[in-house]
């Protein structure tokens, strides 16, 4: 498949891992990477040192490329750049914050830069900061999302018609048909991230997979906008914000509420009751754990049978 996100990634599939925080480290990155997509390493989660590490080791596990997201609202972001140029990473997608802040940087030291919006608006601003590529993601995404809640489906046509850089679509897609729709809409590949926690090269705790196997429609719910907004499964810890809110909460009560480390408690350590889990609405389409070249295979035979599919059915009007 050639595109010009393909082209512009040197990848074989239009298709990308996001860089989740505390379930994408190295070796889903590499794995991804190996199976023809692009593997991102979530730096949201790690320590300089850290992220030095998972560098090394995913250069070691593949001669593919790979990329590392950048969250610009965690800390530790200048000491992450430094490791990124020392170690040649070829790619880095930013987000959470002002594309303008290290975009000239990067692509200064051969870096392809991409950045991750919930709006025309910072699509466009993305644009004018000089970014390789945009990921719109919609309000379905898992994680830290946007306040509008634009859903995907709307959110690429609009973004689409704004702009002419390389148009990445994130939220709510986890197959092959999702992807062919994405695609429709104007996208040149597709970011997917919650399908790739439940993989056993994912770092998340395996009671977070377990919880996303038995999710249904209707248990995540885009919450503490006053915060940062993100999309959090319905357990114990979601429903004492709904109870802050229901008394009345201020933005500080709410900040007190979630206090630190919620989101390793609950992804990384397993905490199903006092963590954080976040993970996209697609979770209620997620079955089962696969390994992640059996995933990116499973979405880009489905993807192709779709567009057979469409191809041959005849339509009267």
């Amino acid at each position: 498949m050639k595109n010009k996100v393909c082209e512009l990634f040197q990848i074989k599939y239009p298709l990308i891992q996001a860089g989740m925080i505390w379930c994408s480290g190295w070796e889903l990155a590499s794995a991804v990477s190996n199976a023809g997509g692009l593997g991102i390493i979530g730096s949201g989660s790690m320590y300089p040192e850290i992220l030095d590490e998972h560098i090394q080791k995913c250069k070691a596990a593949t001669n593919q490329p790979f990329a590392v997201n950048l969250p610009m609202l965690y800390p530790n972001i200048e000491e992450h750049i430094q490791t990124i140029i020392k170690h040649q990473v070829p790619i880095v997608f930013t987000s959470a914050g002002n594309p303008k802040t290290y975009t000239a940087r990067l692509k200064e030291h051969g870096i392809t830069v991409v950045h991750v919006v919930s709006s025309v608006k910072f699509a466009k601003k993305a644009e004018e900061a000089g970014v390789d590529a945009i990921v719109a993601e919609g309000f379905e995404a898992g994680g830290h999302n946007g306040r509008d809640e634009t859903t995907t489906f709307c959110l690429i046509p609009m973004v689409r018609e704004a702009i002419s850089s390389p148009l990445i679509a994130a939220g709510g897609i986890g197959t092959g048909r999702g992807m062919l729709a994405a695609l429709t809409l104007g996208a040149d590949a597709v970011q997917i991230g919650s399908r790739f926690i439940a993989t056993p090269e994912s770092s998340a705790h395996q009671q977070f997979k377990d919880t996303i196997l038995n999710s249904e429609e209707g248990d995540t719910m885009l919450t503490l906008k006053e915060l940062t907004p993100v999309r959090l499964m319905k357990n114990a810890f979601y429903k004492q914000v709904e109870k802050a809110y229901e008394d009345g909460a201020t933005k500080e009560d709410l900040n007190t509420l979630l206090g630190r480390g919620r989101a390793k408690k609950g992804m990384f350590e397993g905490d199903l009751v006092e963590g954080e889990l976040e993970v996209g609405q697609i979770a209620g389409l997620i079955h089962e754990i696969k390994p992640a070249a059996a995933i990116v295979d499973e979405i880009i035979t489905e993807f192709k049978a779709a567009i057979e599919e469409r191809n041959a059915a005849k339509y009267t009007f």
